[in-house]
């Protein structure tokens, strides 16, 4: 099955270039919007993903590609990963947190493509992850769909991203984490309009059973969402159907 053709349009573009534009601080900003618990948060989707040694294991919307070096760890030599994003600038840090990485990964591949209309075969991929690009792709079954179409029958994806919690306390506490740390950072590098699509993106990106909903229609026999840290963060696992 050839996947569909997908027209570029405005709403596309425009995150495309945020991305690439906010690619130089993305680590930084990321430390600061999570008071740098996302690499725990990332060890946690790596291991939920269920990939294991030997397998060939897809990072969708990669940026900076932490999350795509975690499967490599895992995977290992004899492994494969392909990290995939659209950004070209976040692939190059990517690119460049590789080749610094001693031995070389080498069996890590990095490629520039949509999320909604991924350049690999039918049942590809033993395992996927993808964190920070469910909430910013611009039509999420439709993303939900290509990822089971590449996944092999039986294969688990584990999806993290930001959400925005149900309980008014810990709302404040995001709240004011974006207002006082994230926004005042951004704007010192010149970027405070790229980081002000975070609130509006949170806003109206489902919560879980919503994303469960998405799942089962996408194609998925199996789904659960897993709230973290009070819900502020959360880990939606899907699994394809064996046969």
């Amino acid at each position: 099955m050839t996947p569909p053709a997908v027209e570029t349009t405005p709403e596309a573009d425009r995150i495309q270039a945020l991305f690439n534009r906010i690619a130089p601080v993305y680590d930084r900003l990321n430390d600061w919007l999570s008071l740098g618990q996302h690499r725990i948060w990332k060890l946690m989707t790596v291991k939920w993903s269920q990939a294991s040694a030997g397998d060939t294991c897809l990072d969708l919307c990669c940026g900076s590609g932490d999350l795509a070096q975690l499967l490599g760890e895992r995977v290992g030599k004899t492994g494969q990963v392909f990290g995939v994003d659209f950004s070209c600038a976040q692939l190059e840090i990517a690119r460049q947190r590789g080749e610094t990485h001693y031995p070389p990964r080498t069996h890590i591949q990095w490629i520039e493509a949509d999320a909604l209309n991924l350049p690999f075969a039918d049942n590809f991929f033993d395992a996927a992850t993808m964190g920070y690009g469910l909430r910013n792709v611009t039509d999420i079954l439709m993303s939900l769909q290509e990822l089971h179409r590449v996944l092999k029958p039986g294969a688990t994806a584990a999806i993290l991203d930001f959400h925005r919690p149900s309980n008014p306390t810990l709302n404040g506490v995001q709240q004011w984490i974006l207002q006082t740390i994230v926004v005042p950072v951004a704007t010192a590098n010149g970027l405070q309009d790229e980081y002000a699509y975070i609130l509006p993106s949170l806003e109206k990106f489902p919560q879980g059973p919503e994303q469960i909903r998405l799942a089962h229609q996408a194609g998925f026999a199996q789904a659960t969402h897993y709230p973290i840290a009070g819900g502020i963060m959360g880990v939606l696992v899907v699994t394809k159907r064996l046969s």
